[in-house]
């Protein structure tokens, strides 16, 4: 294990049972050898995939105050790189964008990195949103345009630029209608058959990693692959490389899961694999194609 100095500052959801969200990235992250810094922006017993569950959501006010100590911190430059989740409210996401703000002050060279959990496609390839639009909307234009990188899965990546995203040339053009750097859309169309893809796009340049699809995956790849994919940046990794190692570790922590008959991502019994891991994808360039392992 390795021992990074700057520590990542992680805002997203929590649950008590399960690996999604905030028990994800910060697993994830610290397996890596980075602090995080969390602040949970909601908690939940479980995904609401598991069943029904009590959500609390802290009041407005709170969250903003919560916050507002955070950004007086003398210690603000411990802080390397932020990323952001799942909102229960439009009133959290403005806080954190003067949160990410003052991390960006104290540190210019820190990344940010925006997860906008914010909908999902349905099984009939149409797609939602599963928070309220206030606070997607919120995501949308107060997070989104300070980012460095964003990872939409397909349904939020036309849902942010407002275009239809149903190939893979779709979702390279709705990425570029977006302030950014760097998109990367995850649960992409892949070029191959019964396989699912990461797409990154850059201003001049697109890259797919693809793998085959696996039935029955447990929820949280993409809070995984985020909080992944940053880590290998910090690391001092290209763009590309960081989505190699996220993806292979994805797959294979998804295929390890599934094979257990677990319900959820087993990421401690299986936390080698975060590190390291062996499982093949496919990089795919314009006009070029190789193995990864």
């Amino acid at each position: 294990m390795t021992t990074h100095s700057k520590a990542v500052l992680v805002i997203t959801s929590q649950v008590t049972r399960g690996s999604v969200g905030g028990r994800g990235a910060v697993f994830a992250l610290e397996r890596l050898g980075f602090p995080v810094w969390f602040v949970p922006t909601i908690l939940l017993p479980w995904h609401p995939g598991q069943g029904r569950g009590t959500r609390i959501v802290t009041p407005a006010e709170q969250f903003a105050g919560f916050i507002d100590d955070l950004v007086a911190s003398p210690k603000l430059g411990e802080i390397g790189a932020v990323l952001t989740g799942y909102f229960g409210s439009p009133e959290a996401v403005l806080a954190t964008a003067r949160l990410v703000a003052a991390v960006k002050a104290h540190n210019p060279a820190a990344i940010y990195l925006c997860d906008p959990v914010m909908g999902d496609m349905r099984p009939d390839d149409t797609g939602g949103l599963y928070i309220a639009e206030a606070t997607a909307v919120a995501i949308r234009d107060h997070l989104v345009p300070l980012a460095d990188a964003i990872t939409p899965n397909r349904f939020e990546v036309g849902w942010l630029s407002g275009q239809k995203v149903t190939t893979t040339t779709e979702a390279i053009a709705a990425a570029r209608s977006l302030s950014p750097a760097t998109t990367l859309v995850t649960s992409a169309p892949a070029m191959m058959a019964n396989a699912i893809a990461t797409l990154l796009v850059e201003e001049k340049s697109a890259v797919q990693a693809e793998h085959p699809l696996i039935a029955g995956a447990p929820n949280g790849t993409g809070d995984l692959f985020a909080a992944l994919y940053l880590a290998h940046l910090m690391r001092g990794g290209s763009p590309v490389k960081a989505l190699e190692r996220a993806a292979s570790s994805v797959f294979d922590m998804v295929a390890r899961s599934v094979r257990a008959g677990a319900d959820e991502l087993t990421l401690a019994a299986e936390q080698d694999v975060l590190e390291q891991s062996l499982a093949s994808v496919t990089m795919r360039t314009i006009g070029e194609v190789r193995r990864v392992k």
